[in-house]
């Protein structure tokens, strides 16, 4: 993304901290380059936001939120687990302590033996939803970045 806005430092392997402001047609309407140190202005970028806005005379197309988790999706831990805390942080950063029940098999032996059923083993962290149990911290964190925002970044090629 930094690279196709002229923003990646490809010399010193880092993006520029720049700010590119798209109105809701996908035009670049405002961008500003701070350097990778510089701090932004965000009172002077809060008032390009709301000038772009109020000259945009387009219509706003609608954005379908994403699907979303399950009403049945469970995230199964161990105390003491670096997996599990990623897991874990990812689930508080996104927000989802109210709607992500946790179940901790280290504390809670009929999680374990529930858990046991569903994925066959005890690895964890375990995501199940509809029955179907998905491992790998890495993948656990994707979904839910993924079923919260609709988008995952890919990394540039």
């Amino acid at each position: 993304m930094a690279e196709s806005f002229g923003a990646y430092l490809s010399t010193k392997g880092i993006t520029d901290r720049a700010t590119v402001i798209i109105d809701a047609s996908g035009v670049v309407k405002y961008s500003v380059s701070v350097g990778p140190g510089g701090e932004r202005d965000m009172e002077e970028l809060a008032v390009h936001c709301e000038k772009i806005n109020a000259e945009f005379d387009g219509e706003l197309s609608a954005i379908e939120p994403p699907a979303g988790l399950s009403a049945d999706a469970t995230l199964y831990v161990k105390s003491s687990c670096g997996f599990s805390r990623t897991a874990l942080m990812a689930r508080e950063n996104l927000h989802l302590g109210d709607s992500l029940p946790v179940k901790n098999i280290s504390e809670d032996a009929a999680a374990k033996e529930t858990l046991l059923g569903i994925a066959g083993g005890t690895q964890v962290p375990c995501l199940v939803e509809g029955g179907q149990a998905l491992l790998e911290s890495a993948d656990i964190v994707r979904r839910l970045v993924t079923m919260t925002t609709g988008y995952w970044p890919e990394p540039p090629s």
